[in-house]
């Protein structure tokens, strides 16, 4: 059966995590069907199935990060799914395994438990006595302790499923049971490093709360670590301060842990690599804005802007881009490797955008050729989907110039650090009134602060100078834009 193997979704990217199965074992696919979501190092991708079929076995569980090339999902013909598929919640048995499921060995192992699970029932026996499940059940802990491996963990939770199924088609049938009692002698634990038994919603709650579920002790059915086992673990290590119910918050000098991955451990590696190889140089100045305020105002009454989400970061990226036309070295970068300044004749203009994931750049590509409806258009579409995540890396890749907006946090202006390949980014400030002097008056203004940052390898401070203040005079008034 064919096997999905995790792509390589973006520029080189290595490995991604698995975040959440959009399909169950027994589930029929057609191809282009999306079957997972995965976050890459740069956004959350949702992968269509190039096959179709049926889904025979989940292979990662969800909340694991896994290399490029490793398979993730099998799917194959309908009559291949096993019996009582992704009755688990998803972690399957993997299907290559004629000891875990499908044949062999395993098959009997289990078709004998289920037998004698219901023959036992029906004669009103309790499980402990029975001895063919007792002898099963060593059957399956010898496995462990010849080799104990997360595989065998999943026979043991196969074994579990298929006894709660029997004992339910029993009761169907109006077959009386009886309790096991108390006292019934429990199998010894394998020897060896068996990992503990979660379903992949609880692994990735434990992993997210850096909470270990090999010390947990299990109260789920089959001895399966539960949701509030993991929650009461996290407690005992964090205790909370007495609040009310609806409120759980952690007391003074508590911690939380964060794993660094994704979007996160990207962001944190882009811009420790820029800040420490390219010398950076930041400018600023400070303009009246009124100007283009009253301009957003304007634009938002036409009918060409109806249904558009019109803003100053409109008129900011379209000064950026009619500025660089006279300073066209603004965007370039510098190519290290080949010894050369690269200028770029066009602007795929980058718009930062915070995500709960971390900070993502992606670009509006030509934005140089674009009206300004059609920018106004391709930012507002941008933005929204960095906002919810979905960011693709194509989105991200080939971006020739930044702008950053501080301005929505009521910050004034920072210095910002360049995104890797470019060699100058924008921070647009928090447009505030203030006392500006007009003529011989000091007259309420519009006032924000504009921040340049740029690689002086190869742009001097002339050129950087220029390039803010041609922005910085489009922004003043707009009808600046004309000369350009």
């Amino acid at each position: 059966m064919p096997e999905y193997l995790l792509p390589d979704v973006g520029e080189g990217l290595t490995e991604a995590e698995i975040v959440s199965w959009k399909v169950k074992v027994g589930d029929l696919v057609a191809v282009n069907d999306v079957v997972v979501e995965i976050e890459t190092a740069k956004s959350l991708v949702e992968l269509p199935s190039p096959y179709a079929g049926a889904v025979t076995a989940i292979l990662v569980a969800e909340g694991e990060t896994v290399p490029v090339g490793t398979p993730i999902i099998a799917i194959g013909d309908p009559s291949e799914v096993p019996a009582g598929g992704g009755a688990d919640g998803g972690m399957d048995i993997d299907l290559s395994n004629p000891a875990a499921s499908g044949g062999g060995e395993g098959e009997s192992l289990v078709g004998r438990i289920k037998a004698d699970r219901v023959a036992q029932r029906r004669a009103r026996r309790p499980l402990a006595e029975a001895a063919g499940v007792r002898t099963a059940l060593a059957d399956v802990h010898d496995v462990y302790n010849q080799n104990a491996t997360d595989q065998h963990a999943k026979v043991k939770h196969l074994v579990h499923a298929v006894f709660d199924d029997a004992e339910d088609q029993a009761l169907a049938a109006g077959a009386p049971t009886s309790p096991v009692p108390a006292t019934a002698p429990e199998v010894p634990a394998p020897a060896g490093d068996v990992r503990a038994l979660a379903k992949p919603p609880v692994r990735k709650l434990a992993k997210d709360l850096g909470v270990d579920l090999g010390t947990i002790a299990p109260t789920g059915p089959g001895g399966t670590v539960t949701r509030a086992d993991v929650e009461g673990a996290l407690g005992a290590v964090l205790p909370v301060s007495p609040v009310p119910a609806a409120v759980a918050a952690p007391v003074a000098g508590g911690e939380t842990r964060e794993p660094i991955k994704g979007v996160r451990k990207m962001m944190a590696t882009a811009m420790t690599e820029s800040a420490f190889t390219s010398p950076h140089v930041t400018e600023w100045v400070t303009v009246d804005a009124t100007a283009t305020l009253e301009l957003v105002a304007r634009l938002k009454q036409r009918r060409e802007f109806k249904g558009v989400k019109v803003s100053p970061l409109l008129v900011f990226a379209r000064a950026v881009v009619l500025a660089a036309r006279r300073t066209p070295m603004i965007n370039s970068y510098w190519d290290e490797a080949a010894g050369e300044v690269v200028v770029k004749h066009y602007v795929n203009l980058g718009i930062a955008a915070a995500t709960p994931r971390g900070l993502v750049v992606p670009n509006v590509k030509d934005a140089h050729a674009l009206t300004l409806v059609e920018l106004a258009q391709a930012i507002e579409g941008l933005t929204a989907t960095a906002r919810e995540g979905r960011t693709q890396p194509a989105d991200m890749a080939g971006g020739t110039f930044t702008i950053t907006n501080v301005g929505v946090f009521g910050i004034d202006a920072g210095t910002p650090i360049i995104n890797p390949g470019e060699s100058a980014i924008l921070c647009m400030g928090a447009i505030k009134p203030k006392p500006w002097v007009v003529g011989d008056q000091v007259v309420p203004r519009q006032v924000t602060t504009l921040a340049l940052s740029f690689d002086h390898r190869h742009i001097d401070g002339a050129t950087g100078s220029q390039f803010l203040a041609d922005v910085a005079d489009i922004v003043a008034d707009p009808a600046n834009a004309l000369l350009f």
